[in-house]
């Protein structure tokens, strides 16, 4: 269901993405000015033309950036961004989903094991959410076979639970890395592309330079933003494996103890 729901996400972000890159292709065909020609006067006055410029917003300046630096290049940019998204979006649900408050149901395996209802228990830990869960319930699976087999079976599938909370997390730092590697090759890319118009031209002309680096410089912006947004929501990802990493070492610790305080009162 998890992966399910991931790969919904996925294709939603993706979607969106595709839409965003079809808009932006539609609006090259469009001016990004009006021009409106002023009345005709009389008598064989010259006629004039003058610019209304509309107000721009956030979403048609973004657009115009992304058209100026080239669609093609900006799309490659923006691709890290929509996957990159969509691994976070999958970690911090699961994430959510695995920091579930498991105090209750720590104290209530305490009072079971205290009156020798292992069954019950057990009940309570794999009807209850979460990692931590999962790994008391591994420990009393294991639980008459003594303390020193249970802390093994605890540490053992401890690892296995600190192993799925950090899954996925080096596809996020790959897109952190390959976003703003994307953004300086369109910039060498469109610095060569400049120097072929200079070439062409065959004058060093301050408005050909300035087109070519503009344009050139926008990939490189636009790398640098991906690379930021997804370090922000990776940190924040980051901060929620090692909370429940602490999370898990604690109630490991509070469930070894009801652990020996049970073969204490029933085994001996």
């Amino acid at each position: 269901m998890k992966k399910l729901f991931a790969i919904f996400a996925i294709l939603g972000l993706m979607s969106v993405g595709l839409q965003s890159v079809l808009l932006a292709q539609d609006a090259e065909a469009q001016p990004a000015s009006e021009q409106v020609a002023a009345p005709a006067a009389q008598d064989d006055v010259a006629t004039s033309s003058t610019v209304v410029e509309e107000p721009t917003g956030f979403h048609k300046a973004l657009k115009i950036k992304f058209i100026e630096g080239g669609a093609f290049f900006m799309s490659l940019v923006a691709i890290p961004l929509i996957l990159g998204l969509a691994f976070c979006l999958e970690r911090i649900i699961y994430l959510s989903l695995a920091d579930a408050h498991v105090e209750g149901m720590l104290s209530e395996v305490g009072q079971a094991l205290d009156r020798g209802d292992v069954e019950g228990a057990k009940t309570l830990a794999r009807d209850t959410r979460g990692p931590i869960a999962s790994i008391v319930y591994q420990g009393l699976l294991r639980i008459d076979q003594g303390a020193e087999v249970v802390e093994r079976s605890v540490v053992s599938y401890g690892g296995v639970q600190a192993g799925l909370l950090e899954r996925n997390l080096s596809w996020i730092t790959l897109f952190i890395a390959m976003a703003p590697s994307l953004g300086f090759l369109g910039t060498v890319i469109g610095m060569v592309q400049a120097f072929d118009d200079i070439q062409r031209a065959g004058d060093i002309s301050p408005t050909i330079v300035a087109g070519g680096m503009k344009v050139a410089l926008i990939t490189t912006i636009g790398g640098l933003i991906v690379a930021l947004i997804l370090q922000l929501f990776y940190n924040y990802i980051l901060n929620k494996v090692e909370t429940i990493l602490n999370k898990m070492e604690d109630a490991s610790i509070t469930f070894l103890d009801h652990v020996i305080r049970y073969n204490v009162k029933h085994k001996i």
